[in-house]
């Protein structure tokens, strides 16, 4: 396939980087560059951040009415169906997800634009009653320009929860992708343009972290961030917020849970859970990482979790059969490595797999076999430490409530599951799981209606649902004295 250019988009316009720096990126199931794209140095970045600060502070956007911006993201939801194959194939090559899973994310981007330009209809502010001298409302404004800023693991899907929620409330925004996987997120400022979103509205600016990141998060005309990626990053980028009291919501780290009792469907359980942990090739926050299994069904369950584990494909993320591709870069791959080494000096068995693929179509990847750890505990590191990677812990428990602090024995909250047909205990338990999110005979617990984010130090504020609105807003107290003058 052809090398592609790409260059930032600013104002309306597509530019190269004032220096002229253009950066490869990767497609990681062969290791071959398939594109280059601008490098934005602080010029840049101070650019867009003026075009946002511009059309914001003297433009249509935020002054437009809710139903009239709405109008616009639908038209922009629209264009990404039809835009669908194109901006997957970019997802695909360029994280080495399979095409079938890029496909779902992109739809589910177009149907995050659709969701926010029906919700913003429907947020209100509130009349509150404080007085019989006159009448006190609330109304939601626009926090002003926002730097969001996505990971490499979802680029195109979180892209669209942040751009659209933040779009239709009325603000401006800079975006600015993952330099590991840029190329599906930029498909969003052509199509911007083809959707009526006015010059400067949307800019997006492509560069490592390290620059570009840290130059957009420091610069004084952003009001807020939103920013999803590891936790360390988002503590800097607290710090740096609050030298001007910047906005901040943060989604970060995890090291889930999935708690699987003895009165559950265990081979139903077991078979439903290896996607949760190894999907997008465990390159995921959300990844149940942490298998808490009844003593009395632990070898059921892990029998049956490598047996289903077997059956799953790993190969080419463009084949439609494939469901599991290669991890986003040979580094990435190479750090789940020497976790698995360290799980295995700590004590833990490797039970099954953890070996680096290398033959036939692994051959020029960054592929790796799955790996399940048996008679781990949860003080080793490989139960601690956010690893990032298609490797599952799986630890026996007697004690509910002995299971329930080992699962709140970490530094993150973000996400779990547990199975169990007792809804009394499955109410119970989900009560006391210090997580945001918490599936309940499911995998799944990510919906664009319903808030998502973590407790503790896997985030602050939530991404979808109403919620997000909230997220991209301020509430203003307005009060008007209707007494007699005296």
């Amino acid at each position: 396939m052809a090398m592609t250019t790409h260059d930032l988009f600013i104002q309306g316009k597509w530019v190269p980087a004032q220096t002229g720096e253009t950066f490869e990126v990767m497609n990681p199931a062969v290791t071959e560059p398939i594109a280059q794209v601008a490098k934005a140095g602080e010029r840049d970045v101070d650019d867009a951040v003026r075009a946002a600060r511009k059309a914001f502070d003297e433009g249509p956007w935020p002054k437009m009415l809710a139903s009239q911006r709405a109008s616009v993201l639908f038209r922009f939801a629209n264009l990404i169906r039809e835009n669908l194959e194109e901006i997957a194939q970019a997802e695909s090559r360029n994280v080495g997800k399979p095409i079938s899973d890029s496909r779902d994310e992109v739809g589910a981007g177009a149907y995050c634009f659709e969701y926010y330009a029906g919700a913003i209809t429907k947020f209100f502010g509130e009349t509150i009653p404080v007085s019989k001298q006159g009448f006190d409302y609330t109304i939601h404004v626009p926090c002003g320009v926002v730097a969001a800023i996505v990971p490499w693991n979802f680029p195109f899907a979180m892209a669209c929860w942040k751009v659209a929620p933040a779009l239709v409330t009325g603000n401006a925004v800079i975006l600015k992708p993952a330099s590991y996987t840029p190329l599906s997120a930029l498909f969003l400022g052509r199509l911007a343009q083809e959707a009526g979103i006015p010059d400067g509205v949307l800019n997006i600016i492509t560069g490592p972290g390290s620059t570009a990141g840290n130059a957009l998060v420091a610069h004084p005309g952003v009001d807020k961030i939103t920013f999803t990626g590891e936790t360390a990053t988002g503590c800097t980028i607290m710090k740096t917020a609050a030298e001007d009291i910047k906005r901040v919501s943060l989604e970060l780290g995890g090291k889930s849970p999935n708690i699987v009792f003895a009165d559950a469907d265990v081979e139903h359980a077991a078979r439903n859970s290896v996607m949760g942990v190894y999907g997008n090739c465990g390159q995921d926050c959300c990844a149940r990482s942490r298998a808490f299994v009844e003593q009395s069904v632990y070898d059921e369950f892990v029998d049956a979790f490598i047996d289903q584990t077997r059956k799953t494909l790993i190969g080419d993320p463009m084949d439609d059969a494939t469901q599991i591709g290669p991890m986003v870069s040979m580094h990435q791959r190479d750090t789940v490595r020497g976790y698995i080494e360290l799980g295995q000096k700590e004590g833990a068995t490797l039970a099954y797999g953890g070996e680096i693929l290398t033959d036939g179509t692994y051959a020029k990847g960054s592929y790796i076999r799955p790996a399940v750890f048996t008679q781990a505990t949860n003080a080793m590191r490989i139960s601690q430490e956010e690893i990032f990677g298609p490797v599952l812990n799986v630890i026996p428990f007697t004690d509910e409530d002995e299971m329930i602090r080992q699962v709140n024995g970490t530094k993150y909250g973000l996400s779990g599951s547990l199975w169990t047909n007792d809804l009394s205990k499955a109410l119970r338990v989900a009560n006391q799981v210090r997580s945001g999110v918490l599936g309940v005979n499911s995998s799944s617990s990510v919906f664009i209606e319903a808030p998502f984010g973590g407790f503790k130090q896997s985030g602050i504020g939530r991404d979808l649902g109403m919620n997000s609105l909230l997220n991209f807003t301020e509430v203003k107290n307005v009060f008007i004295f209707l007494g007699d003058k005296k």
